[in-house]
């Protein structure tokens, strides 16, 4: 199997770190991942093999052959059940994500994406990008619903994706959590990273990822609330797993907590969790531009029942 070498010293900031976290950090690995380098005598710290759990010196020379990365998905064009274009110019489409659906192919998927789909559509996308994201300047979760764009011009795909990294965009959710956040109206400023212990989950985690959500309370209900969320970072499962760690879990989210006995009486087989409503300034024209999405069926009902 083809390896790809690194060499490089430790960073300062790494000083004192568990060598396994520290390449999964620097490397952007899973923890198991990390350990399973290690643990094959691929990381030598200073020319020795170490375990992954020693830790490290900032300034000591860490060599790691990482396995060499597989080849992309073909982006096949499929017909998307659900999946609608809100707007589309020589610049941009912007569709409305059915549950289901991931944003782009990934090693293992084997269900539908938006990508493909819009492909089916008749749109080219930008070639920009890694293979198999071509045109995805930014994600939603396979079970979340809504708005996104995606970039069919370079130019669209450079300024859009500077646009998501300078947080110059409006990305605004709505979220049915469990009982009442304190206060109603709040910021999460909490660092995410991968959990610890669970490779497919994320969790607020110490030194990871500077990730901020704001929130406001749109209506309460008995067991729940609905509220309105913007967020100026873009972390993987950020909304999802900043309610969680406020103990007010997204309602149908069993991967972060939340009550079972509650989704199934709302009929839920997901995290209620929709992107509403999306604007930027759009990389052709230089005017704002702003898109919404009306609540899928599924979370329609369940909101109709919690209002009941």
């Amino acid at each position: 199997m083809s390896r790809d070498r690194r060499s490089m010293p430790v960073p300062d900031g790494l000083d004192g770190m568990r060598l396994d976290q520290a390449i999964a950090r620097m490397f952007g690995l899973s923890r198991t991942g990390a350990a399973d380098l290690i643990d094959a005598g691929d990381v030598e710290v200073d020319g020795t093999v170490k375990a992954k759990s020693d830790r490290l010196k900032a300034g000591s020379w860490l060599e790691v052959a990482l396995p060499a990365p597989p080849a992309p998905p073909e982006i096949v064009p499929e017909n998307v059940t659900g999946l609608s274009v809100v707007y589309s110019d020589d610049d941009i489409v912007v569709v409305d994500k059915p549950v289901g659906v991931a944003a782009h192919p990934s090693p293992g998927w084997t269900g539908q994406t938006v990508i493909g789909g819009v492909a089916a559509l008749g749109h080219r996308v930008s070639t920009s990008g890694a293979a198999e994201r071509q045109g995805v300047v930014h994600r939603l979760d396979v079970g979340t619903t809504g708005i996104m764009v995606v970039a069919k011009s370079e130019r669209a795909y450079s300024a859009l994706k500077r646009a998501f990294k300078e947080r110059e965009v409006d990305k605004r959710y709505h979220a049915v959590v469990q009982g009442h956040p304190d206060p109603s109206r709040g910021t999460i400023d909490a660092p995410i990273d991968r959990h610890p212990s669970h490779d497919y989950k994320f969790a607020v985690v110490a030194g990871g990822r500077p990730s901020i959500t704001h929130y406001d309370t749109i209506e309460a209900f008995p067991a729940a609330t609905l509220v309105d969320v913007r967020l100026e970072t873009g972390r993987t499962h950020q909304i999802r797993v900043h309610f969680a760690a406020l103990r007010h879990p997204c309602v149908g989210d069993l991967t972060y907590g939340a009550d079972p006995t509650l989704a199934a009486r709302l009929g839920l087989q997901r995290q209620w969790l929709h992107a509403v409503r999306l604007g930027f300034v759009h990389p052709g024209t230089g005017r704002y531009v702003e898109f919404e999405s009306p609540y899928p069926d599924d979370l329609a009902a369940a909101l109709a029942a919690l209002e009941a």
